[in-house]
């Protein structure tokens, strides 16, 4: 069997994986380095007052988590590449199963070096980090709103499928059907990384549910994305500039019905930006979640101002903005989502739907590295 049979394989076995080299000098992992600090990091972990800092020994642990999630990927593909070399003999000796094999490894193994090639591009401050996302319908009713929770539903079974962890911190429930507003938290390894991606407005074409005649309708909802902001950055949130607000927290009624103010409304008078949160029975809580969300919220804003005055020396350049139509969702009078900034299609719109959009974000975020 001659090795041109197998395209994919030789690309899979043709990467060496360095347990010495850099990143950025041709090595996936610099898997010594990575094993030394995470070595550090476990005996730092283990000394006995770890918890008198509680802030510190929170960075320690997120760290140390984030290595090992390397080191297992790194641990994966050696698997991978060990495995598909082995189908690969077999299958040079005429065994047809074991090509298949070899051939269904190389794929695997390709995928998953391409993402990890992905996540060593993901540079930026807060990439590696855990994500909070808004998700808002646009005018139109209850159509829009039923477009928000379906969005809404599509990025919770996106990240179900990630085996990324979320909590909805708020959910405001539309009258007629949909969602008003919802936030919601996503961790796991570059959940903001890859979320950034989703920003921006959202279009649906599609014959209205709530139509009785059955007409075509044009509905928006526009999606933020913030990474959560560590408590050690500097984000200075003065006690005289909040407008504190306290309601009951909305839900299910009879026994389970939230008989206090449990829920929260952070206003921050300078900027105008409001949070709420009503997961929790307690108000403390709910008032540490909203503090945390509105941290996140303020340190963008004034990211974004820093970007302002950035785009306006480099003109030439393309600006990546929250406020612009991103993606098209087209069920009627075909079945397409079109992402607009990278011209990427996908005919299976129930599969986007349902969470399947890593080819969006991919595509998207090769793009940005690209330029």
């Amino acid at each position: 069997m001659q090795a041109a049979c197998f395209p994919s394989v030789r690309f899979a076995t043709s990467w060496t994986i360095s347990r010495s080299a850099s990143p950025r000098s041709g090595g996936i992992f610099d898997v010594a380095r990575l094993e030394q600090r995470a070595a550090e990091l476990a005996e730092k972990s283990a000394a006995p007052d770890l918890w008198n800092r509680q802030e510190a020994a929170q960075q320690l642990l997120r760290e140390r988590s984030r290595i090992q999630a390397t080191l297992d990927a790194w641990k994966r593909l050696s698997r991978g590449l060990g495995d598909g070399r082995v189908f690969l003999e077999v299958g040079a000796e005429g065994d047809e199963e074991g090509r298949a094999e070899a051939e269904a490894k190389a794929l695997e193994v390709e995928r998953f070096l391409g993402e990890m090639e992905l996540q060593q591009m993901l540079g930026g401050e807060h990439d590696a980090g855990n994500a909070i996302v808004t998700v808002h319908p646009g005018a139109g009713g209850t159509e829009a709103q039923d477009w928000a929770e379906m969005l809404l539903r599509m990025y919770l079974r996106w990240a179900e499928r990630r085996g990324f962890k979320t909590e909805t911190v708020d959910l405001q429930p539309g009258e007629g059907g949909g969602i008003k507003n919802a936030t919601f938290t996503v961790e796991g390894a570059y959940a903001y990384g890859y979320l950034q991606a989703e920003a921006g407005i959202h279009r649906l074409v599609r014959i209205s549910p709530f139509d009785a005649n059955a007409r075509r309708h044009t509905s928006f909802a526009s999606v933020f994305v913030y990474p959560e902001i560590e408590d050690e950055i500097e984000v200075e949130i003065r006690d005289e500039d909040l407008r504190v607000d306290t309601y009951r927290s909305s839900g299910a009624g009879g026994q389970h019905v939230n008989k206090t103010d449990s829920a929260v409304r952070l206003t921050h008078l300078p900027t105008g930006i409001v949070v709420a949160c009503q997961n929790e029975r307690s108000q403390h809580k709910n008032r540490a979640m909203a503090m945390k969300i509105l941290r996140a919220k303020v340190y963008e804003l004034e990211m974004d101002k820093q970007r302002e005055k950035m785009a306006e020396l480099t003109k030439g350049k393309k600006d990546i903005s929250f406020g612009s139509q991103i993606r098209s969702y087209v069920l009627h009078p075909y079945r397409l989502v079109k992402d607009l900034r990278t011209g990427l299609e996908v005919g299976n719109t129930d599969a986007v739907l349902d969470g399947d959009i890593d080819r969006f974000i991919q595509a998207y975020l090769l793009k940005k590295i690209a330029a």
